[in-house]
């Protein structure tokens, strides 16, 4: 129910990614019946009627309440307990279902997943992860706006799970991470910036020192390929919301210069395109909750679920908490509280 073109989205980019994925994987629809099953109906009846042979692989989860874009979180966790978000994450957390997507509030989702499934051990909050198309191979950012203030530790933190987020879902062996700044000495950056440096140089971890915006376009800066860019959620988001409009700005200008199709142009260029990457982990909490942007087509909640599969059959919630029982003191393998 949530997203800027929900229900009509998120069902069909659930027909789609059935129409991909072998069966007998089912996809759970979270929300109101009634509107869900209405939607269906007319999207197998037109546009998607060459899936209607996967409909017995949706089942329809009953939620009444909705969460709005401009709902506050905790507000909307009280006071919609049985909301689509609250309903599927919990379902997540008794093991009913593998891993919960969603377009709707970010804010919401976040905290929902923060009560639903909780914190790995050994750290003090989540991390959005989002991959970054780049001219080399891909990078992963993050914080990309789950936390706008972080401490050194923290960011330290986000570099571990971003880390584990790289070797299991991106293929990379002893991932390199750069510490987002404004110039590659250590001596530039504010002082939490300044601070996490000193840190990250003794966490054992690929650190490669700081990088600058420029460098994640490239994929690389003047000490190799990057696989992971760490930075607060503030910054994160302002430099995800300037990726995602650079690339249709380009596209446009680039086509109308050169006399041709946008639209040809668009798909040749495909890996720049925002919906092909759908959604976004929140790393950190025991479980897989995959955050889409609020304007999510069909085809970017269908990737959004391509994402959800593969952190879970990667294992890579398990894997984030024993690196962290590994490198973390006072932390355990155990599942949190």
């Amino acid at each position: 129910m949530g997203g800027d073109f929900a229900p009509r989205a998120p069902v069909a980019g659930a027909l789609l990614a059935l129409g991909e994925l072998p069966a007998p994987l089912e996809l759970h629809l979270v929300g109101q019946t009634a509107v869900i099953e209405q939607q269906i109906a007319e999207l197998l009846a037109g546009e998607l009627a060459p899936l209607a042979h996967v409909r017995d692989r949706l089942l329809i989860v009953e939620a009444p309440d909705v969460i709005s874009m401009t709902d506050k979180p905790a507000v909307a966790l009280r006071g919609k307990p049985q909301s689509s978000m609250v309903v599927g994450l919990r379902r997540v957390a008794d093991g009913l279902a593998d891993g919960f997507v969603s377009a709707g509030n970010t804010g919401a989702q976040m905290a929902a997943s923060l009560v639903a499934l909780k914190l790995h051990p050994g750290l003090t909050r989540p991390a959005i992860g989002t991959i970054f198309p780049t001219a080399a191979q891909s990078v992963l950012v993050l914080d990309s706006g789950a936390n706008v203030d972080c401490s050194p530790e923290e960011l330290v933190q986000f570099a571990r799970i971003g880390a584990t987020y790289a070797q299991d879902l991106l293929g990379r062996e002893n991932p390199a991470i750069g510490l987002l700044s404004i110039g590659e000495e250590p001596e530039k950056g504010n002082a939490v910036v300044k601070e996490a440096h000193q840190r990250l140089l003794h966490a054992g971890l690929n650190f490669i020192g700081n990088v600058e915006g420029r460098d994640i376009a490239t994929g690389h800066c003047d000490r190799g390929p990057i696989d992971v860019v760490v930075c607060d959620g503030f910054t994160g988001n302002v430099l995800l919301k300037f990726y995602e409009a650079l690339a249709p700005t380009l596209i446009g200008l680039v086509a109308k210069r050169a006399g041709l199709d946008p639209d040809a142009l668009r798909r040749s260029l495909s890996e720049l395109d925002a919906d092909e990457y759908g959604g976004a982990p929140l790393l950190g909490v025991n479980g897989v909750s995959i955050i889409s942007h609020g304007k999510s087509s069909p085809t970017a909640i269908k990737n959004a679920i391509r994402v959800a599969r593969r952190a879970y059959e990667s294992d890579m919630t398990a894997h984030i908490r024993r690196r962290l029982a590994e490198s973390v003191p006072g932390s355990d393998t155990g599942a949190s509280a």
